[in-house]
């Protein structure tokens, strides 16, 4: 399918950000879907994705909320925005809304078949926008932080949830995995998870081998395993349906 791709650039609260849209050519009515990136920035990666959503007949915005439309190489820098963002999620919440208002603006998405991508991080932050309440038909997260913060509040979550996890990430151990199954499952949340045993973080990212991290790792059939399984998701949830 021919795609469309522009640059599109908006303030939250003084900060620009600049993100990736990818559209199908054409008129029609279109589902659409927000990508968020890993903990730095925007990245090849994210940006690749919301090009692949595309080519399936998505309207898809890989979002920047880090600002500028750029990674932060200062990896120190971006942990302890990370840090404050987990102590007070309301700054990322609004950069994920901002988003959503972006995406929803464009023509011929149909808001009632919106799902939500996040890598990393980027799965943090559409938890964070979920936990809003939010309609979305579908929440995918990809290797995601899932740190408590607003337990709570994860009852107004209204769409089915998916995560993909590395059993060897050290980022997102496994009594992470654990406190959230409990928390989905009190707050009534239509959750579901994967584990790729031998999987370490990042797995869905050709990149990640270059950080020179322990245990952050491309694993190219975790990254192909866990895309098929989303597709059947987004399909199962009705935002991908026959015919597009």
């Amino acid at each position: 399918m021919d795609i469309e791709v522009a640059e599109i650039a908006y303030d939250v609260d003084g900060v620009q950000m600049v993100g990736l849209l990818a559209k199908p050519a054409g008129a029609g009515s279109r589902p659409g879907a927000l990508v968020a990136h890993e903990a730095p920035g925007m990245s090849a990666h994210s940006k690749e994705v919301a090009k692949r959503l595309a080519r399936l007949g998505i309207v898809a915005l890989a979002y920047d909320y880090q600002g500028d439309g750029a990674a932060k190489t200062d990896l120190a820098e971006v942990y302890q925005q990370l840090a404050d963002w987990t102590a007070d999620p309301t700054p990322i919440v609004r950069r994920s809304e901002a988003a959503l208002h972006q995406l929803l603006q464009q023509e011929g998405v149909d808001p009632t078949r919106i799902a939500a991508l996040g890598y990393c991080f980027g799965g943090t932050a559409i938890l964070e926008l979920a936990r809003t309440g939010v309609s979305l038909a579908a929440l995918i997260g990809f290797h995601p932080g899932l740190a408590k913060t607003r337990p709570a509040e994860s009852a107004r979550i209204n769409a089915p949830v998916l995560m993909f996890l590395g059993g060897l990430d050290e980022i997102t151990p496994a009594e992470q995995r654990r406190a959230f199954e409990d928390e989905m499952n009190a707050a009534g949340v239509d959750w579901r998870s994967m584990i790729f045993g031998r999987a370490g973080h990042s797995f869905t990212n050709p990149e990640a081998d270059a950080l020179n991290i322990p245990h952050v790792n491309y694993d190219a059939t975790a990254d192909s395993n866990s895309w098929q399984v989303a597709l059947s998701f987004l399909r199962e949830m009705g935002v991908l349906q026959d015919g597009e």
